[in-house]
């Protein structure tokens, strides 16, 4: 008994105490272990941010504008000088055109070039109106060389008609061959001649009526109309050189807005709730000045037309500063006196 180890109670207990004093320990420990892994892991977060924070300040300083040497400032001011020569070239080139320097315009025969003509006066007619033209000829338009002599005058006439939807057929054949003996048609080779194409029709003429002669006015009539001859030369010498003229017999009247009916217009939901017209001058005889012609012809693409002609004159007219001359002279179906023109 005496050879084997033996432990007293002091050790004992002085073991005991060891076990109780290392468990704060070990918890202290723990606890200083998560602290520092806390505290390294806001370090490490706080260096990314300082790391992208510095990114973006180096990227933003690349961004930032440079300084505008004088140089640079004379090449800006320079491209603004010349946007703004540019919009002065193109006003004054669309008053070029409204002026009559057209692009497209046709060479002018030597008579016209040499002086302003009073009128050109295009009188409607179609392929079935043979007889219609002769009676004309033969009444108050001149032909052969009367025709030149009035030409020689300043007044130009010519039956207006376009071509044929079958481009070549008879009808256009029997057309040429007439103009090549009379030599008084006004052919519009991009209009297609017929009944529901009138409206466009007269955008046509006043087009390329403008383009082919130089003169004061520019007048549509109608294929059933007479016209007193010297009489409409003499209204339109007193209104020689009157810029903006819209000259004719004013009316207005009721829109037809059911369908069938004579006069139906289509758009007629387009004129209110009155289903009235406008004031305009009537289809029969109506006379342009030069400039309002151009402004047909340079505008033709975006111009809307309505189911009858006068009502689309009339509604491009509101659209500019025209002058509106009521003369009852030109009231065709009336029954005045000293009117210039009457129902044939």
């Amino acid at each position: 008994m005496e050879g084997l180890p033996t432990t007293t109670k002091t050790e004992r207990r002085s073991r005991s105490k060891n076990l109780h004093t290392s468990k704060p320990s070990l918890v202290m420990a723990f606890f200083s272990c998560v602290a520092w892994l806390y505290v390294a892991g806001r370090l490490w977060q706080d260096a990314e941010n300082r790391k992208l924070l510095a990114n973006l300040l180096k990227r933003n300083i690349e961004q930032k504008p440079k300084v505008l040497t004088i140089e640079d400032k004379l090449i800006v001011l320079g491209c603004k000088d010349l946007e703004r020569r540019i919009v002065e070239v193109e006003m004054d080139l669309t008053l070029a055109k409204s002026q009559g320097y057209l692009k497209h315009q046709l060479p002018q025969s030597e008579s016209s070039s040499q002086r302003k003509l009073l009128a050109v006066i295009g009188v409607y007619t179609g392929f079935g109106s043979y007889l219609k033209r002769n009676t004309f000829r033969g009444s108050w338009m001149p032909r052969g060389d009367a025709l030149k002599k009035l030409e020689e005058r300043g007044v130009v006439i010519r039956f207006v008609i376009g071509r044929s939807a079958n481009r070549g057929d008879s009808l256009d054949r029997h057309i040429d061959e007439e103009n090549s003996k009379t030599k008084d048609f006004f052919i519009l080779e991009g209009h297609e001649e017929a009944q529901e194409e009138l409206p466009k029709k007269i955008k046509f003429f006043f087009s390329t009526a403008v383009q082919n002669w130089d003169a004061e006015f520019y007048i549509k009539v109608d294929d059933n109309i007479g016209v007193d001859l010297e009489g409409l030369i003499g209204l339109l010498e007193h209104l020689r050189r009157q810029d903006s003229s819209y000259i004719g017999c004013m009316k207005s009247g009721e829109v037809v807005s059911e369908e069938g009916k004579l006069w139906y217009e289509p758009d007629w939901w387009k004129f209110g709730d009155e289903k009235s017209y406008f004031r305009h001058a009537s289809g029969s005889l109506l006379i342009l000045s030069k400039n309002l012609a151009q402004y047909i012809n340079t505008n033709s693409a975006s111009l809307k037309t309505y189911a009858h002609d006068d009502i689309s004159v009339g509604s491009w007219m509101m659209g500019v500063q025209a002058i509106y001359i009521d003369d009852n002279r030109l009231c065709c179906s009336s029954i005045k006196q000293d009117k210039v023109c009457s129902v044939a």
